[in-house]
């Protein structure tokens, strides 16, 4: 079931934690590819030197911050990669949750040559991890990029998020990744991930 816009309408310390679990959809290429959320991050505009919109800036960039909840937000990086995050809480507050891994729950071949150019049965264990076990690599290999920037994930079209109420699992919360220049943030608990699952970025 397509998880209801309302869903969003939370801080993004809340979202970040009930997302893991959740199924990510992406329609792309006449298939329905689904693959489930196992890290997500947090960033906070308001108080946050991490976050794009720290201290109210306001860019044609990161303008999708301050928009309704429930947007995607796809911002480009390094000149090379996409990185898809979740815009939560009301409107004029920005703040937005990164999801950071995902493991694929389908269409295993597609995934495996769109990032290795090999049918999944000749990766090696190491390859099967790095489909999807960063920002950017799951971008890559489920096709998000700018043109998925703005969707709503409350409805059903190229990329939403379902809720299939897979639960079973413990949360580790700990230090988010390659920020070490926001100071104080850096040090913040603020990245969340399913416990013991191989397609975790980092432990």
């Amino acid at each position: 079931m397509i998880i209801q816009k309302e869903f969003y309408d939370k801080s993004a310390l809340e979202v970040a934690k009930e997302l893991l679990g959740k199924v990510l959809v992406r329609e792309v290429d006449g298939k329905i590819l689904k693959s489930r959320i196992v890290e997500t991050e947090s960033y906070i505009g308001a108080i946050d030197k991490a976050c794009h919109a720290y201290n109210g800036r306001r860019t044609k960039r990161t303008e999708i911050l301050y928009d309704e909840y429930g947007l995607s937000y796809v911002y480009f990086i390094y000149g090379l990669y996409h990185c898809l995050n979740v815009v939560t809480n009301k409107k004029d507050i920005a703040e937005a949750v990164l999801i950071r891994a995902v493991e694929p729950l389908n269409e295993f071949d597609y995934l495996a040559n769109i990032r290795f150019k090999k049918d999944y049965n000749q990766l090696k264990k190491a390859d099967i991890k790095n489909l999807t076990n960063g920002p950017s690599k799951l971008c890559l290999a489920y096709s998000i990029d700018r043109d998925m920037n703005g969707r709503q994930l409350y409805t059903k079209g190229p990329i939403y998020i379902e809720d299939d109420n897979y639960n079973n699992f413990e949360i580790v919360e700990t230090k988010r990744i390659g920020i070490d220049y926001a100071e104080e943030a850096k040090d913040f608990l603020w990245r969340f991930y399913i416990k013991d699952n191989i397609y975790v970025s980092k432990k």
